[in-house]
């Protein structure tokens, strides 16, 4: 079956019936809803007429806060894209009814969105069968106005991977911007692709490993919550020593089974792996690569993209740290939004792979913290181009910010940041895993120096070994 390729062919799609899910409604609701509806609430207002507790219980969860709280060194948080800066539009605040065309709620404008509303809860989104179902791009978490909200609502039934991925397939503005584990090709995969998912084997749902009870899914991504502690993995189904051979099994205490087993990422779909800013508003021709991908827009700056990713590798013991909105900065180093932690001599720490996207993004000047502009909407830098403007008119809209004092000093600059993304879907088969020489000997897949090993290990006998 082929894959969607894009927000606009999967819209375009869905409003002439063409979408198609792997799903019929396993509990028909035509007696129970009845139409017409104008808008999405008016769809909630009559399922919480029964699942008033399922309601509830969704909003208690990190889908609907889209914040969470968190350990992370030295200090408690709440973080998540509700209030984190990331290195692709920067943040939410002040872009909100763009970016909240991915909440499963309705009309998240602005700050003022009321979080205790029940009636603001988008169930559709999750429980949709008919592939019809879709929201405005930039309506604030509404659904395209053509939708027939009544056929989709007396159609509904368990999670589907079409329906995790309409935001988690194209966070960031497009088809695998961000995750680069996670694009439209893992909607209907084949084995090459994930041997989980794979529609003519195992064909996996999401939550058959994001576990779920009350509407609290399991499994944390490292660039949104760093500090979360529900964790999935793949000993969760497989052994601790998966392997028949006993010197493969070793590798398992400071290994962990993705960077064997997940020797590529993007194998579909390329990937963005950078964002430079600091190029944009220039009126050079814009630019596309051998993929279609534009490399240059005026709107937004530079981009890099890649297919068939080789991961960058790690320690990883299970915790992570952030940067955190009012952050002082150095804009001569290349500050870590979210990365690993954990080291070669640290017993709780694997190595693990990671997606690494890098990008270039607009600071303030005197008081050295990254900016939340305002990319979107009137006063938006996509509409005038003024990057002062853009900053002022986006801290003011960050309740972060606002509730430390902090406003925007009027002069800016741009600075180079990573996010590290921990790669987890993409499962090789297992003949395609990586071998012992993509590692040793000739092989170049691990960096031995950078990971603390004096080389490595398997010729330089007096090398670094991990202390467990």
């Amino acid at each position: 079956m082929k894959y969607p390729r894009s927000i606009a062919t999967i819209a375009f799609s869905a409003l002439l019936g063409m979408a198609t899910f792997n799903v019929t409604a396993e509990n028909p609701h035509k007696e129970a809803i009845e139409g017409p509806f104008t808008s999405g609430s008016q769809v909630t207002e009559q399922c919480i007429a029964c699942h008033e507790d399922h309601a509830k219980d969704f909003m208690k969860s990190s889908h609907w806060t889209w914040e969470l709280e968190q350990e992370l060194p030295g200090r408690t948080v709440k973080r998540g894209k509700k209030n984190a800066i990331n290195n692709f539009c920067t943040s939410i605040s002040g872009n909100e009814p763009r970016c909240t065309s991915c909440h499963a709620g309705y009309g998240w404008k602005d700050d003022s969105f009321d979080f205790t509303d029940m009636t603001k809860v988008d169930c559709l989104v999750c429980h949709d069968t008919t592939g019809t179902y879709i929201k405005d791009p930039a309506g604030a978490g509404e659904a395209l106005a053509k939708v027939n909200l009544e056929r989709v609502a007396q159609n509904v039934g368990s999670p589907v991977r079409d329906n995790c991925g309409t935001c988690h397939f194209y966070g960031g503005g497009g088809d695998a911007v961000k995750h680069g584990d996670l694009d439209s090709s893992m909607a209907y995969p084949d084995k090459a692709t994930d041997v989980h998912m794979d529609t003519d084997g195992n064909d996996f749902q999401c939550q058959t490993c994001h576990t779920t009870e009350q509407h609290q899914i399991t499994g944390n991504a490292m660039g949104v919550s760093p500090g979360g502690m529900s964790d999935i993995g793949c000993e969760n189904c497989h052994d601790a020593a998966p392997h028949e051979n006993k010197r493969l099994n070793t590798h398992t205490a400071s290994v962990a089974c993705q960077t064997c087993h997940i020797p590529f990422f993007a194998r579909n779909e390329p990937t963005k792996m950078s964002w430079d800013w600091s190029t944009a508003g220039s009126d050079q021709a814009e630019t596309v690569d051998e993929y279609g991908k534009h490399t240059f827009m005026k709107k937004k700056g530079s981009f890099e993209w890649k297919k068939m990713v080789e991961p960058e590798y790690a320690w990883y013991n299970g915790k992570a740290d952030a940067y955190m909105v009012g952050d002082k900065m150095d804009p001569n180093k290349v500050t870590k939004l979210t990365y690993p932690l954990g080291d070669i001599a640290d017993s709780k720490a694997k190595i693990y792979p990671f997606k690494v996207h890098r990008g270039k993004q607009i600071y303030d000047k005197k008081q050295q913290i990254f900016v939340t502009a305002k990319v979107y909407g009137k006063g938006g830098y996509w509409k005038e181009f003024d990057w002062d403007k853009a900053a002022k008119l986006g801290m003011e809209a960050n309740q972060a910010l606002t509730e430390k004092g902090i406003k925007y000093s009027g002069e800016h600059g741009f600075a180079e940041t990573e996010m590290w993304w921990r790669i987890n879907h993409m499962v090789s088969p297992k003949d395609q895993a990586l071998n012992c020489n993509d590692c040793h000997n000739k092989g170049t897949r691990l960096n031995w120096q950078a990971l603390g090993y004096e080389g490595d290990p398997m010729k330089n006998k007096k090398g670094v070994k991990h202390a467990k």
